[in-house]
C-alpha cells in the first residue's frame, strides 16, 4: 500500500491511498465505512450530442466521482471491494453508484481517523512489498500448504499420501515429492511445520533434491498439525521475524491472554456493556475487538473513548482462528487494570 497523508485536523481529513494487492484491498475494507466520503476514478455513461433522429447508446467515459459512503463488501476470492453510495461530486449528483476498488487503483478517503486506523495504514505500508510467507504443515500422509495473508493463513492445497494421479504416492517418497511439486513456484520463504520427525525427514529430502528450496525453508516443531500448526508458527513470532509483519502474532497472543484470564477469572471482561462500562471507569488497559463490529456506531464510539482513556486498542481478524474465538464471546472484551 502507498499512502499520501492529506491536512488532518482534529484526526478529520483525507488520505490518499494506493492499495497493491489482495492485502491492501482487505485493510482497505476496515479503512472505509458508512458515511465517509470516497473519491475514485469509475466509468459512467456520457451522453452526447448528435444530428441523428435516434439517439445512439450512451457511452461509458472515465470520470471521477466522490460519493457519500453507505455500504462496502469485500470479495475476497476476486481481489475487490465494493463501495456503494450516493454521488456527491462529478456527474450525476444525487444517484447512486458502485465503486469497485482493485489492487493499483487509487481511492482518496475523507473521514475520521482514529489512532487504530492511522497504525492500519502504517501497516499496510510498512508491509508493502514483502514476499508472501507460506507454511507446509505436514504429517504422515498428508501435508496442507498455506499463504500467510495479513488477514490470517489462507489454505493453497492439500496433499494426501495416495491421492495423486500417475506419481507414485503410495510410498514416502512419492509423497514428499507431491509435497514438493508447489514449493518449486514459490520464491518467498517457507516454514515446514509438524509435530514428529516427519517434517525433519522431509527437508532432508528437500535439501539432497531441491537444495535452492530448501536454502529458502525453516523447520519448526509444533504440537498440532494443519491449520492448528500454522496458528503455533505465527504464535512463537516466526514469521513476524521473517516478514516484519508482527500483528497475526500479537492476535493469537492477546487471544491467549484473553482465554487464560477468563480460565483464572482474573482481570478480564467480555460483552459491550460489559467493555463500555470498563472503558467509562478508566479500568481497561486494552480492549480487543473483532474487526466484523468496527463499523457499528456504539463500537466505534467505544473504541475511539478507549483510546482517549490511554487504552491499547487491538483489532482481530474474523478470518483467522483469534478472531473467531472472540467472535463466540460477543466479538470484545478487555484486558484490565484493576477489578470492577
Amino acid at each position: 500500500m502507498k499512502a499520501d497523508v492529506g491536512e488532518i485536523r482534529q484526526g478529520y481529513g483525507e488520505i490518499r491511498l494506493f492499495p497493491e494487492s489482495i492485502d491492501d484491498i482487505w485493510h482497505l475494507s476496515h479503512l472505509i465505512a458508512p458515511g465517509d466520503l470516497v473519491f475514485a476514478q469509475t466509468f459512467r455513461s456520457v451522453e452526447t450530442a448528435t444530428d441523428k433522429l435516434r439517439p445512439e447508446k450512451a457511452e461509458k467515459r472515465p470520470v471521477r466521482i466522490g460519493i457519500r459512503v453507505e455500504k462496502v463488501e469485500f470479495h475476497q476470492y476476486s481481489s475487490r471491494l465494493r463501495v456503494t453510495g450516493m454521488i456527491e461530486s462529478g456527474p450525476d449528483i444525487g444517484s447512486f453508484h458502485t465503486l469497485n476498488l482493485e489492487p493499483n487503483f487509487e481511492v482518496s478517503v475523507i473521514r475520521f481517523w482514529s489512532k487504530s486506523d492511522r497504525e492500519r495504514v502504517d501497516r499496510a505500508v510498512k508491509t508493502s512489498g514483502s514476499e508472501l510467507v507460506h507454511v507446509l504443515a505436514i504429517e504422515e500422509g498428508e501435508a496442507e500448504l498455506f499463504r500467510i495473508r495479513q488477514y490470517g493463513p489462507e489454505q493453497v492445497l492439500t496433499i494426501t499420501m495416495g491421492s495423486g494421479k500417475g506419481a507414485p504416492v503410495d510410498s514416502r517418497e512419492g509423497f514428499f515429492l507431491e509435497a514438493a511439486a508447489p514449493l518449486l513456484q514459490i520464491t518467498g520463504p517457507v516454514i515446514i511445520a509438524g509435530p514428529g520427525f516427519i517434517k525433519d525427514d522431509f527437508a532432508k529430502f528437500l535439501k539432497n533434491r531441491y537444495p535452492a528450496i530448501a536454502a529458502n525453508a525453516m523447520v519448526v516443531e509444533t504440537r498440532r498439525i494443519g491449520r492448528g500448526a500454522v496458528q503455533e508458527v505465527i504464535g512463537q513470532g516466526v514469521i513476524g521475524k521473517i516478514a516484519g509483519d508482527l500483528q497475526l502474532g500479537r492476535e493469537v497472543q492477546v487471544m491467549d491472554e484473553v482465554l487464560k484470564r477468563i480460565a483464572m477469572e482474573g482481570l478480564i471482561t467480555y460483552g459491550k456493556a460489559e467493555v463500555g462500562q470498563a472503558v467509562s471507569f478508566g479500568a481497561a488497559d486494552q480492549v480487543i475487538v473483532s474487526d466484523r463490529l468496527i463499523r457499528e456506531p456504539e463500537v466505534a464510539g467505544l473504541m475511539k473513548q478507549a483510546e482517549e482513556m490511554n487504552a491499547t486498542v487491538t483489532v482481530l481478524s474474523s478470518c483467522f482462528e483469534p478472531g473467531e474465538r472472540l467472535w463466540a464471546l460477543g466479538g470484545i472484551a478487555a484486558l484490565l487494570r484493576y477489578a470492577l
